[in-house]
C-alpha cells in the first residue's frame, strides 16, 4: 500500500510567447484545418510543459516522503525525487498551497547540500484529517488523524459491543462526526479497523471470533453507509486491526526502513499477525493472509474458537495470561489493560512471573515457525506481547533463536511497537492513501 501514484497537475501552466509564423508563398492558399503559426509551441513552451509534467508526477511521491518523515528538508526531497531544486521547490510550494505541508521560510543549518542550508519540511498541523475508527471486544474508539500519523483528537467508547454491526459502527462514526464538528477540520475520508480477517473484494468480516457479529458481516458496506449518513465526504475503507497496525508502524514507527516486516500482536482478545513487504501489506489472494493466531503452539492446549486446540489465539492473549496467573478478570477495564497492569505491577510475584514465562515460550515457538517460513528482516510486537518483550527480552529472543534456522544463523531483530493506537493510525492510512496517490486530483486545486 505504497502511495506512488502520479497526480495530474501542479500549479498553473505559464503561456510562453508564440513563435513567429513561417513564410508562405504568395500563391499558396491557407489550409483552414492546419494550426496557425501563432499556435505552434516554441521550444521554450515545450520545455516549460516538460518541467511542469515532471512536477505533477512528483506531487504524490513528495507528499509520501514528507508524510513518512523521509524528507525533512527540501534538499532531501530533491535528492529522493531525483529532480532539480527548482522542481522540488515548486512541488513543495504546491503541497503547501493545498494545506498539506509546511515549508519553513527560514532555512535551517542542517540537511542542505555543500553546506547550503535547506528549507525544512513538515506536515501541516492544522491541515485536513482522516476519521479513524476501531472496534474491539471491549468497545470502540474514534479519532481524527492528520498527515504524519498525528492523532489530533480521540473519543473512546467503553460499550458492550452488540451483535448488530450497524448499531456499533453507527455509534463509532457518530463519535467521529462529533469530533469533526468540535474541531472544524476538513475530513478526507474514513478508515475502520476490526478484529477479524476482512475478505476481499467485498470487505466482509470473515470470522469476528471475539465479537458477537455474524460471520461474513458486510462491515465495509455498513461502515460506508454510516459515514455517508453522517455527512462525511471521502472514501470509507476497512481492514484487519493488526494489518493496519503493521502498516502504521512501517510508515511511522518501529517498522520504518524494514523490507520484510513481521508484526505479531495481541488485541483485547486473541492474537493477530501481518506482513509488510517492500512497503505493501501482504494480504494474500483474498485478504486473509497471516492469520497467525491459529498457529498451533500447544497441541494439548486450550480449545480455540476456530475449532482447533492450542492456537496462539488462546495460548498467548490477555485472557490466557490472566488465567495462567490465577487471576479472575473483572469488568472495570479491558482484559488487555488488566493484563498489562498485572505484568507491570506484580511481575516479581512467582505466579505472575511463571505465567509470563509460559506465554513467552508459547509466543517464541510461534514466532520461530513464522521466521522459518517468512524470513523477515524485523519482527515487531504489539499489545501484551510488547509488555512480555519488555519483561524478559532475552528469554523471548533465545526461544526464537533456538527454534528457528534463521535465528541461529544470526538472529532477527525483535522490537516493540512504538505507536500508541497504531491500529487507529493504520485505519487513517487507508483513508489517506488516495490523497498520497493523487493530492491535487483528490483535494482539488488550491483556492
Amino acid at each position: 500500500m505504497n502511495g506512488n501514484g502520479a497526480p495530474p497537475g501542479v500549479g498553473d501552466e505559464t503561456t510562453a510567447s508564440a513563435a513567429p509564423g513561417a513564410s508562405r508563398s504568395s500563391t499558396a492558399s491557407p489550409d483552414p484545418t492546419a494550426p496557425s503559426a501563432s499556435a505552434a509551441p516554441s521550444a521554450s513552451t515545450a520545455s516549460t510543459k516538460s518541467k511542469l509534467e515532471r512536477g505533477r508526477s512528483a506531487l504524490g511521491p513528495a507528499l509520501e516522503l514528507v508524510h513518512t518523515g523521509r524528507a525533512p528538508t527540501r534538499a532531501v526531497l530533491t535528492a529522493e525525487l531525483g529532480v532539480t531544486r527548482a522542481t522540488a521547490g515548486a512541488v513543495a510550494a504546491e503541497l503547501e498551497a493545498l494545506g498539506l505541508i509546511r515549508v519553513d521560510s527560514r532555512p535551517g543549518g542542517a540537511g542542505g547540500t555543500q553546506g547550503r542550508p535547506s528549507h525544512r519540511l513538515a506536515v501541516e498541523e492544522n491541515g485536513p484529517v482522516a476519521l479513524a475508527a476501531q472496534v474491539h471486544s471491549d468497545g470502540f474508539r474514534a479519532a481524527l488523524v492528520g498527515l504524519g500519523g498525528r492523532i489530533v483528537a480521540t473519543a473512546p467508547g467503553k460499550v458492550t459491543v452488540s451483535a448488530d454491526p450497524a448499531q456499533v459502527l453507527g455509534a463509532v462514526v457518530g463519535a467521529g462526526a462529533q469530533l469533526l464538528a468540535e474541531t472544524g477540520r476538513r475530513c478526507i475520508g474514513a478508515g475502520l479497523a476490526v478484529p477479524s480477517a476482512v475478505a476481499e473484494p467485498d470487505g466482509t468480516a470473515l470470522n469476528p471470533l471475539h465479537l458477537a457479529w455474524p460471520a461474513g458481516a458486510p462491515v465495509r458496506a455498513i461502515f460506508a453507509e454510516c459515514v455517508k449518513a453522517a455527512g462525511i465526504d471521502g472514501p470509507a475503507l476497512t481492514g484487519n486491526d493488526v494489518n493496519l497496525a503493521a502498516l502504521a508502524e512501517h510508515r511511522h514507527g518501529a517498522g520504518r526502513s524494514a523490507q520484510h516486516l513481521l508484526c505479531v500482536a495481541t488485541g483485547h482478545r486473541g492474537v493477530g499477525g501481518a506482513l509488510v513487504l517492500d512497503g505493501r501489506l501482504h494480504s494474500g489472494s483474498s485478504g486473509l493472509a497471516l492469520e497467525v493466531g491459529h498457529l498451533t503452539v500447544n497441541p494439548e492446549g486450550r480449545p480455540c474458537h476456530c475449532g482447533s486446540r492450542g492456537c496462539l489465539d488462546v495460548e498467548a492473549d490477555p485472557l490466557a495470561f490472566l488465567t495462567a496467573a490465577g487471576r479472575t478478570p473483572g469488568p472495570e477495564v479491558s482484559l488487555l489493560q488488566q493484563a498489562r497492569d498485572l505484568l507491570r505491577a506484580e511481575y516479581a510475584q512467582p505466579s505472575v512471573r511463571t505465567a509470563a514465562e509460559e506465554l513467552i515460550d508459547r509466543l517464541g515457538l510461534g514466532l520461530a515457525g513464522l521466521v522459518n517460513i517468512l524470513n523477515p528482516d524485523r519482527i515487531i510486537l504489539g499489545g501484551l506481547h510488547r509488555e512480555l518483550l519488555y519483561a524478559d527480552p532475552e528469554r523471548l529472543r533465545a526461544v526464537v533463536a533456538d527454534r528457528s534456522l534463521w535465528g541461529r544463523s544470526g538472529g532477527v531483530p525483535i522490537l516493540p511497537c512504538t505507536l500508541d493506537h497504531n491500529s487507529l493510525v493504520g485505519a487513517a492510512e487507508l483513508a489517506w492513501q488516495p490523497v498520497l496517490d493523487d493530492p491535487l486530483g483528490t483535494l482539488g486545486a488550491p483556492a
